[in-house]
């Protein structure tokens, strides 16, 4: 063994042994890993920083960046109501969303599909009112499974195909991975969805605190050409329940209607009177089409180049509203603002929004142009609540955002366009077409996700030009001379692993493979089970949040320590093994 592979297994214990204790921030240890790994000479200056321009990489962050998109326009809210029911129990809903993503990552790139899926579980954790943390990660092991079962599923499987057709001159086809993969996929989707989702630590995060705001009373306009024109107002009570939003009342005229109002016809211009959160408001009124205002005031909102910015605010005894309504402050031909909500409390708001005196301690939900909406909280001497990144659903480019996307990851399954460039015209044509604001592109990406992977890329490149992944590979041919054939499988299968988990399952195909190949040589076998395992094999990281991006996308949506995913990960890579050696052994015979 050399100095620079000494130094280098040195560097890769330390870090796991610093990123399993959790005391210091992942990104910070990865990155002092990688500087110190140049210090030291064992990674070259020139290559330092070069795993913040790898694929691997940007695909994390534009992924990220397109979820936002999604949710922005309506996409994933559409996909929740038809799709996802927050009152099902979490066990069904992790078996209704893993096996979607499986079947998805399939016939799509598997982190493609955690993308589009990612945000909508999300969304329904928070409808539910609990931590994604349960959810995310049996979603994320979801869609890796069912990359396992296609040639385009992922990218280990192109690979090894690559690699038996350059050697053998014929590649594995479409659905050759199918058998194995199905078993190995059908059977951790079990584990995942009875068991396993059991083992997740539980961990406090910041949508479980939000949950614990009093909702607001709010207002939406029923415009005239909206289908809920002529219906009575109980007909509404489903699309709100689902949406958890409670109605309260009906304003007409001006005039609140008191009483059961249940059983009234909905005019054009009528205005429901609601409780809920922002979150469940939004949903209400893009699942209806309903309007924030009256015409005049919509105009005003409609002329707004940048968007729209949802805010929360509460009101002080020197505020500019203390004791007075919004409509003779004139925030709305002022500031071209509307008053979404008042949050008072548990207390009865009587009056219609616009008419309501404001007392001081009311929270208040506003809707402001995005550029000026600091300008106006200063203007009327409010203080804005901590962000909870809010948003306003643009609704009408729904198709549009789907459509686009849809469009990148076909492109990028057939090879038409890699899939990093085809992410990032998704990216920018979302910026082009106001689905996703300028001005919060960069909000959206886990920055400390993109500096643990940057850092670590790196220093998995030195351990293979170092000949450490060799050495490996060596000591495994060694080891298993001697032995039957299924204990030879699995012995690379755990080997193969264990290095998916520290590298990224790419390079593990890369350097696997070979391997695999030259065992089955020394066996006189066929090398078409050894190619197998090392597909299942390479695909299956589950340890870590570094050995597949779709773990890394989680890690900070999920809010999720570097040593979590062991215990749901570790069963589930025994199981894989369990029944993958068997299946392949049958159905790839010697």
């Amino acid at each position: 063994m050399t100095v620079d592979q000494i130094i280098l297994f040195s560097l890769f214990g330390a870090v796991f042994g610093l990123l399993l204790w959790g005391k210091f921030r992942y990104d910070i240890v990865a990155f002092s890993a990688l500087l110190l790994g140049v210090v030291l000479g064992v990674v070259e200056t020139k290559d330092a920083f070069s795993g913040f321009g790898h694929p691997a990489t940007l695909i994390v962050a534009l992924v990220l960046v397109v979820s936002a998109g999604l949710v922005r326009s309506g996409a994933v809210m559409l996909i929740t109501r038809t799709l996802v029911d927050s009152g099902r129990r979490l066990g069904t809903h992790i078996a209704i969303m893993g096996g979607v993503g499986a079947v998805l990552s399939g016939f799509m790139n598997n982190v493609a599909a955690l993308a589009l899926l990612m945000p909508v579980d999300i969304q329904t954790a928070r409808k539910a009112g609990r931590s994604p943390a349960k959810s995310l990660m049996p979603l994320s092991f979801a869609t890796i499974l069912g990359g396992m079962v296609t040639l385009i599923g992922t990218p280990p499987n192109i690979i090894i195909a690559s690699i038996r057709g350059e050697t053998f001159g014929t590649p594995f086809r479409m659905f050759d991975f199918a058998p194995v993969g199905a078993v190995a996929a059908l059977t951790g989707l079990a584990f995942v969805a009875l068991i396993g989702w059991r083992f997740i630590p539980q961990r406090e995060d910041a949508l479980s605190k939000a949950r614990e705001l009093d909702p607001y009373i709010a207002e939406l306009t029923v415009p005239a050409d909206n289908k809920a024109v002529g219906q009575r107002v109980r007909d509404l009570s489903e699309t709100a329940d689902k949406s958890d939003v409670a109605i309260l009342g009906l304003i007409r005229d001006g005039n609140r209607r008191y009483g059961s109002v249940l059983n009234t016809r909905i005019e054009a211009e009528d205005a429901l009177v609601l409780e809920a959160t922002p979150e469940a408001l939004d949903e209400f009124r893009t699942t209806l089409d309903l309007a924030f205002s009256d015409d005049r005031r919509e105009e005003l909102l409609k002329a707004e180049s940048d968007g729209l910015s949802l805010v929360e605010v509460v009101v002080p005894d020197t505020s500019r509203l203390n004791g007075k309504t919004v409509q003779a402050v004139g925030l709305a031909w002022r500031h071209r603002t509307i008053l979404m909500g008042i949050s008072r409390k548990g207390r009865r708001i009587t009056k219609q929004m616009r008419q309501t005196q404001i007392e001081p301690g009311d929270i208040l939900l506003l809707l402001a142009p995005r550029e000026s909406a600091n300008t106006v909280a200063e203007w009327l001497g409010v203080l804005p609540l901590a962000d909870r990144g809010l948003a306003v659903t643009e609704n009408t480019k729904t198709w549009v955002a789907i459509g686009l996307f849809a469009a990148a990851v076909a492109a990028a399954s057939f090879g038409l366009v890699y899939l990093p460039v085809a992410l990032g015209l998704v990216v920018v044509a979302y910026v082009l077409l106001k689905i996703l604001p300028l001005s919060e592109l960069y909000d959206h990406i886990e920055w400390p996700v993109v500096v643990l992977l940057g850092s670590m890329i790196p220093l998995g490149a030195a351990l293979e030009t170092s000949g450490g992944t060799e050495l490996i590979a060596g000591a495994l041919v060694g080891l298993t001379e001697g032995w039957p054939v299924w204990a030879v499988l699995t012995v690379l299968m755990v080997v193969t692993m264990t290095l998916s988990d520290v590298l990224n399952n790419t390079a593990t195909a890369i350097v696997a493979a070979p391997v695999g190949i030259q065992m089955a040589q020394t066996l006189e076998v066929s090398p078409d089970p050894f190619l197998m395992c090392v597909a299942v094999a390479a695909s299956a990281a589950f340890l870590t949040p570094i050995g597949h991006k779709n773990n890394t996308l989680i890690l900070g949506p999920g809010g999720y320590r570097f040593g979590d995913y062991w215990w749901m990960g570790l069963p589930l890579e025994m199981l894989v093994i369990a029944v993958s050696v068997p299946a392949i052994l049958v159905f790839w015979p010697l």
